[in-house]
């Protein structure tokens, strides 16, 4: 019998254990989770029994993954898939003592401040981090001096003006949410919360991402066909990692769930004047 080598890369050692029949049922996104978060930790330093937050988790694949390779603590927060089959998928692959999945939503985390001691985001970022406001509410529940790292479907350089003609028919509205490495450098660095380590580009990355839709979606015609006239020249995978300032006040108003800072209990006042009792 001939091996089975799809999804097998050498870029990738530590994926390329993984069976591609596992990889390809828990697919939740438009790239392979598992070649992602490789790429992602090559340049961001797990050690054991750190807690992780894997934001934006998916089916969770990426979390048993940095638990199995990093032996750290994972929780697995996603709004789209139900927590109760991620626990199911984590149980049998045997890492439910370090994986624990939620249904959260990105802008309402249910942590204390600064728990974790590293916050990665896979392939999911761009759905709510481009909010100018939003790394001052992430980066409340990673330590000081912890990681921020995301990585997933991106630009290889923003538009000059209007979307490029071969990718007028492929570009949907919430495509706009995608962006460059050196946006997302621009976009954390101005706010002073992290000091920038990382932000680049994958090399050959649209090949990557080819070869994952042919995988996963080979009817797919459009984005495949897409991805080839492309050739790199604009679609890609990108990865910045930014750790958090010692120093840096972060602002509570900016916080979804922040109004702490008001009075919680209503209290009847005159509605107009000369009402008073």
């Amino acid at each position: 019998m001939n091996p089975d080598n799809r999804l097998v890369a050498e870029q990738f050692p530590r994926s390329s254990r993984y069976h591609p029949e596992w990889i390809l049922a828990n697919a939740s996104g438009g790239a392979n989770s598992l070649w992602i978060t490789e790429w992602l930790t090559t340049a961001l330093e797990l050690q054991p029994g750190m807690r992780v937050l894997d934001l934006g988790a998916g089916r969770a694949s990426s979390s048993i993954f940095l638990r199995r390779e990093f032996a750290v603590q994972v929780w697995a927060a996603d709004l789209w898939f139900h927590a109760s089959e991620n626990a199911q998928r984590i149980r049998d692959a045997g890492v439910e003592d370090g994986v624990f999945p939620l249904h959260a939503d990105a802008r309402s985390l249910p942590f204390a401040a600064r728990f974790f001691d590293a916050i990665v985001c896979i392939d999911s970022f761009p759905y709510f981090g481009t909010d100018d406001l939003y790394l001052n509410y992430l980066a409340q529940f990673v330590k000081v001096g912890g990681a921020i790292g995301i990585a997933g479907a991106g630009l290889t350089r923003e538009f000059d003006g209007r979307v490029p003609d071969h990718l007028r028919a492929f570009w949907t509205q919430d495509l706009w949410a995608l962006h460059s490495a050196a946006w997302w450098r621009h976009h954390w660095e101005k706010t002073g919360i992290v000091d920038i380590e990382m932000a680049d580009t994958m090399p050959e990355g649209w090949r990557r991402w080819l070869e994952w839709q042919r995988a996963v979606s080979p009817d797919n015609h459009a984005e495949i066909k897409t991805l080839e006239t492309d050739g790199g020249s604009y679609l890609g995978y990108a990865r910045v990692i930014g750790r958090r300032r010692d120093g840096v006040k972060l602002e509570e108003y900016c916080w979804p769930d922040s109004m702490r800072s008001f009075p919680q209990q209503y209290t009847k006042k005159p509605l107009l004047r000369g009402q008073e009792q």
